[in-house]
């Protein structure tokens, strides 16, 4: 009796092996991201319990690895996805602090010249004293 030919459903389980351990992949790296930990091919790999030639084999994984590692600050500093500012938000505030600059210049230049008439009257008020008390000692 020959032995039955298990090779397809061999086959078939490795591939949902191989599906199983991207999806874990995948899902690992969305985690680090939202929670701001450090993204490294070590870091996912221990998390989703896949090893690291997966990560290097794999090219839509080695390059969101690479790219979430790369695009972000230094790993001590990296904020979980939620609290970074998107560029439409970068780009408003960047409008609203030059929106205040104006409005600030504006009021600095106004307390100058404020400061400039008080100065100027002050001056006068002293220099007419010292006038009138130059004549008074004159007489």
């Amino acid at each position: 009796m020959a032995a039955a030919d298990n090779t397809a459903h061999l086959a078939a389980a490795t591939r949902r092996r191989s599906a199983n351990a991207r999806n874990r992949a995948r899902e690992t790296l969305r985690q680090l991201d939202r929670e701001g930990s450090p993204i490294t091919f070590v870091a996912v790999a221990n998390a989703s319990g896949v090893s690291r030639a997966l990560l290097y084999r794999d090219p839509d994984l080695r390059s969101e690895v690479e790219r979430l590692r790369d695009t972000t600050r230094p790993t001590s500093q990296r904020l979980p996805a939620s609290q970074r500012a998107t560029e439409a938000s970068l780009a408003q505030r960047n409008e609203n602090l030059l929106d205040e600059l104006k409005t600030l210049r504006a009021e600095n230049l106004k307390l100058r010249e404020k400061l400039s008439v008080l100065l100027g009257e002050q001056r006068a008020a002293a220099m007419t004293s010292r006038n009138a008390n130059t004549a008074g000692s004159n007489t």
